[in-house]
């Protein structure tokens, strides 16, 4: 799980998005991990209240915000000492 604090439009607030860990594999020269976090909040939550309604109904910008983070890590080599 990943948890820390997300800002938007000024409101700060702790937020927690599961994690899937990928790898460890070697590819290009050293051992790569790859990690992938998804979740959504409510925008209205941040005080992101504006909106429109639609002619055709409905209304013109959903509540939800979706969060995704991708990040791929290599393990570097140490420097060799001559």
């Amino acid at each position: 799980m990943l948890v820390g604090d997300f800002t938007m439009h000024g409101v700060t607030r702790e937020i927690s998005l599961p994690v899937k860990i990928k790898g460890p594999i070697t590819a290009m020269g050293g051992q790569r991990i790859g990690v992938e976090a998804m979740g959504s909040l409510n925008r209205k939550e941040y005080g992101l209240t504006w909106n429109r309604a639609l002619e055709a109904g409905g209304v013109m910008v959903g509540e939800d915000v979706a969060i995704e983070i991708n990040a791929e890590a290599v393990k570097t080599q140490p420097a060799s000492t001559k």
